[in-house]
């Protein structure tokens, strides 16, 4: 009898196993699909947008409805693992921002097919990497991760700022976006104040539902559009039949190869700020080879890689939620909404200003858990140059891409760097680690002169 009120428990939340009462775990994997929604669904709008012939109507709206399907069995994936697929922990899937770049340009030139060939092979081969991560994870100092959870931070505090403002419409910037934004986050910071016990942790929820009831009294959501795409439909298995070109799949891999280093960083972000530990290295294969093999998944229904949120390990790092139960609610209602567009439509129909007042301060924690990481890998000199080095090129160099910084290196380097801020943090750190001496700025002659002087002889 007590086993089974223990099993019931709400405090459980607080814990990654534990049952949670179905009434109050809805809420809580509620507010990480809220997270999540729009940006997983953004990136597929980009590229189909891009292709050759463009992908647009009915069409595009059965990619969509896919992508919350994909991104819901992704997320099961993750948090209960099949085989060696998958980290066990509270980690979000959602279609991947790293990739629209490049497979926005293979769209143009190859067309929409080429696409899902390219993403099916590249996803078998980060799966199957991420099956051997185990033996390569020992040789990444702790000190490369903790940089480049700092720098996923840095990286996003322009897309919560671009959301607070209204997102890439005519209107960005107005009073009227700016209102509804910092109402919302006033809103979460009032919860998060006076709202005492396991409830508090509902400050991101109660933010987005004041946001989104001021927008639509001030006429910001078209509440006829939720049911615009019919009831009830199902996911559309192999839309496009996928054609295999060598170029395409090597571009591909290789941004695969930065989407695994996001992965990692995600994954270590998420036990340090939710867990208060460091992620295994079962978990991290587990992490990285659910990114790549739900990636080739992904393409199957139509849809780009998917990889982890990093706005969910921000709401993590945030709440301290990390049950597993409780997420996979979330995960239900994604899937749920492959099923049913209403579902669908109705998160798509949250305005950017409501998202972006939420998102800028979890955005914030990310990079408070990065900076935990780094002190708990201890101040010394090698370790303050390499954070400081390659924070300071990554944000540095990507935000200096648009006056022509990289405009001598090839193109593909370009992709790959110049507006990816977590690739250039990754490599510089990860060389840094291995060619700068142990001993940084430790005067040795110092200590031999004090040694010498302090012998009684």
């Amino acid at each position: 009898m007590s086993g089974r009120k223990k099993s019931g428990n709400v405090k459980n939340i607080y814990q990654l196993d534990g049952r949670v009462p179905l009434g109050r775990a809805i809420p809580y994997g509620l507010q990480h699909v809220l997270a999540m929604f729009v940006a997983n669904l953004t990136p597929i709008t980009i590229i189909a947008s891009s292709a050759s012939p463009a992908i647009a109507g009915t069409e595009l709206g059965h990619l969509i409805q896919d992508a919350m399907f994909i991104a819901g069995i992704a997320t099961l994936i993750q948090l209960y693992p099949i085989w060696r697929i998958g980290s066990g922990l509270p980690i979000v899937m959602g279609i991947s921002f790293t990739f629209v770049s490049v497979l926005c340009t293979i769209a143009a030139n190859f067309g929409y097919p080429v696409v899902i060939g390219s993403v099916l092979a590249g996803g078998l081969m980060e799966g199957v990497l991420g099956l051997g991560l185990r033996k390569v994870v020992r040789y990444i100092k702790p000190i490369v991760p903790a940089t480049v959870v700092c720098g996923i931070g840095l990286s996003l505090f322009t897309v919560g700022t671009r959301s607070l403002g209204g997102g890439y419409t005519e209107d960005y910037g107005s009073l009227k976006n700016l209102l509804v934004g910092f109402v919302t986050l006033t809103i979460a910071l009032l919860w998060m104040i006076f709202v005492k016990g396991v409830s508090r942790s509902l400050a991101f929820l109660a933010g987005l539902i004041g946001g989104y009831i001021l927008s639509v009294c001030l006429g910001m959501v078209d509440l006829a559009d939720i049911w615009s795409g019919g009831f009830f439909t199902l996911p559309h298995f192999l839309i496009y039949e996928p054609v295999f070109r060598f170029g395409p799949i090597l571009s591909l891999f290789v941004i695969y190869l930065v989407s695994a280093t996001e992965t990692i960083g995600d994954t270590s972000a998420l036990a340090s700020g939710g867990l208060g530990r460091n992620a295994t290295e079962k978990e991290l294969s587990g992490s990285i080879a659910a990114d790549g093999f739900m990636s080739s998944v992904s393409s199957l229904f139509g849809c780009p890689p998917i990889t982890s949120f990093s706005q969910n390990v921000g709401l993590v790092a945030m709440t301290h939620v990390v049950n597993r139960f409780t997420i996979m609610t979330g995960a239900a209602i994604l899937v749920l909404a492959g099923f049913f567009p209403p579902i669908g439509q109705f998160f798509a129909s949250v305005p950017q200003p409501v998202l972006g007042g939420c998102t800028i301060l979890m955005f914030g924690q990310i990079l408070l858990s990065g900076m935990q990481m780094i002190a708990k890998c201890g101040f010394s000199q090698k370790n303050i140059t390499i954070a400081a080095l390659s924070l300071a090129l990554g944000v540095g160099m990507t935000a200096a891409s648009e006056t022509g910084i990289w405009k001598n290196f090839p193109m593909i380097v370009q992709d790959i760097f110049s507006t990816n801020v977590v690739a250039v943090v990754f490599v510089v750190a990860l060389i840094l680690s291995y060619i700068l001496p142990e001993d940084l700025g430790e005067d040795k002659s110092g200590d031999q002169q004090k040694n010498t002087s302090g012998d009684p002889s």
